[in-house]
């Protein structure tokens, strides 16, 4: 019934494209027309109408395609791969190659990281001795992407093969074949579909991926995009001693995420959100930017990936340079003026004050910031001037789920849609930090309310839980 639906549709949209062609085209000959042989008040008529349909055809051709968020979903690993800090201080200590004095770094980075007692880990790691195979790898990320695609498409009773373009990224773990190939064996997608497989973006890469897949919708009338998220804990996991290497061990978690995209004009009435701006900040041509999150070997040769000590005030850098583009895109005209007054002040009077960080409470009303570890929520919470409400979903989700990389802005729109937060015509933010360094906005606006208890979404069966009190969380990580 949904594909006769959409077929239907199709046609009546290509039957009044194309009786504008007609009309507009016959009409160009009325101005060879000499007077002589017509009305001049009706040549003056035809000809009024005839711009007119012209007008009205290059509106209705130039125009974007609004692209809309049919629905998304979030994979949920089984109580098998239940892991908590014990177990993980277990299986390192199993694992052979930490020094005393870098498990007790660990144990520290785990009290302080704002990851809860019990996350997810794949069931590899689980094991005595620990298997870390590329088989196993392969497992993981099969696990995750056809469990969240399973749940997506049985949401959506969209078909697989009405998908077009297929968009996956995951940054560390690359097999050949690629994962988007994966999906496309697994789910027998058509043969004309265009897949994209990105990596090496880092945790930012989620809300590149919506873009990306947003600008071939517009390219693509009519179509269907998938965009799934993830990143491999299993290939990712660092063997050495290297302090600076070994923070990614302890707040990376499984998980990830899947996302169906519409270019469908008649899928407004049936998705959850529409695409209102999607924008990126690069500022990879700085070398301390550039090198804050660096994969390479240490000084034993062993691959992992490094965090800089600059890789905070990078991030504070980055979002400065992100707002002054994004603020202009969503802020009302009143904090736009005070932007611009601040700027004035500093930049041609010289005056020696702070840079005005514009309120954004004012232009959103949910926000998913990525989940890179308490520091950086601290410092995206102090910076933007949020409270803990607004920064709840964020740190719930880390809470919880721990830093899943690329996915994790969409664990926190579960959240929120999880506590009955999300009411038509709100505007939820996503944003996410990635290696090279990037900062990536989405924005959504929320077509309709979204019910709680209709909602098959991860947090469903314990969301009365959270939040955890504020005074046992900050306890945790001060222990």
């Amino acid at each position: 019934m949904l594909k006769h639906f959409y077929v239907i549709s199709n046609i009546m949209n290509i039957l009044f494209v194309s009786l504008l062609v007609v009309i507009s085209t016959s009409c160009v000959s009325c101005f060879y027309i000499s007077d002589e042989y017509c009305n001049p008040q009706a040549s003056t008529l035809i000809k009024s109408f005839c711009l007119a349909t012209s007008l009205v055809y290059y509106i209705f051709m130039s125009r974007p395609n609004k692209i809309y968020l049919v629905d998304f979903s979030c994979y949920k690993p089984g109580k098998n791969c239940l892991c908590t800090k014990e177990m993980l201080m277990e299986r390192a200590k199993l694992f052979g190659f930490l020094s005393e004095e870098n498990f007790i770094l660990i144990n520290k980075i785990l009290d302080r990281s704002g990851v809860g007692p019990k996350t997810y880990v794949p069931e590899g790691l689980l094991q005595i001795p620990p298997k870390l195979t590329l088989d196993e790898a392969r497992h993981e990320s099969n696990l995750v992407l056809f469990g969240a695609v399973d749940e997506l498409l049985e949401k959506t009773c969209v078909e697989a093969k009405d998908i077009g373009i297929l968009v996956v990224n995951c940054c560390l773990f690359n097999p050949t074949p690629s994962l988007s190939d994966a999906i496309v064996n697994h789910y027998k997608l058509r043969g004309n579909i265009l897949i994209y497989n990105l990596s090496g973006m880092g945790c930012s890469a989620g809300v590149i991926a919506v873009d990306f897949a947003k600008q071939l919708l517009q390219a693509h009338p009519n179509s269907y995009a998938l965009v799934l998220s993830t990143e491999n804990e299993i290939s990712s996991i660092y063997k050495g001693n290297n302090p600076s290497m070994l923070l990614t061990n302890c707040l990376f978690r499984m998980g990830g995420s899947a996302a169906l995209l519409s270019s469908h004009p008649s899928d407004r009435h049936r998705s959850k959100y529409q695409l209102m701006h999607s924008l990126r900040t690069h500022v990879g041509a700085d070398d301390n930017s550039y090198k804050c999150v660096f994969q390479e070997e240490d000084d034993k040769d062993i691959i992992g990936v490094s965090l800089s000590k600059d890789l905070m005030n990078v991030a504070r850098d980055a979002l400065r340079v992100h707002i002054t583009s994004l603020g202009p895109l969503v802020l009302p005209i009143s904090e736009k003026l005070k932007y611009v007054k601040n700027l004035i002040e500093r930049k041609v009077l010289k005056r020696k004050i702070e840079a005005y960080m514009p309120n954004f409470k004012l232009a959103f009303d949910q926000f998913c910031i990525h989940t890179g570890g308490r520091a950086v929520l601290d410092r995206m919470q102090k910076s933007l001037e949020l409270d803990d409400f607004l920064m709840e979903p964020s740190r719930m989700t880390l809470y919880r789920y721990g830093n899943t990389s690329s996915s994790s802005i969409w664990y926190e729109l579960s959240y929120c849609e999880a506590k009955g937060r999300v009411k038509k015509g709100h505007k939820i933010w996503q944003m996410a930090f990635g290696s090279g360094f990037k900062v990536n906005t989405a924005v959504w606006l929320a077509l309709k309310n979204c019910d709680p208890t209709s909602l098959k979404n991860p947090w469903r069966d314990e969301i009365d839980d959270f939040p955890v009190p504020m005074h046992c969380y900050r306890s945790m990580n001060k222990a």
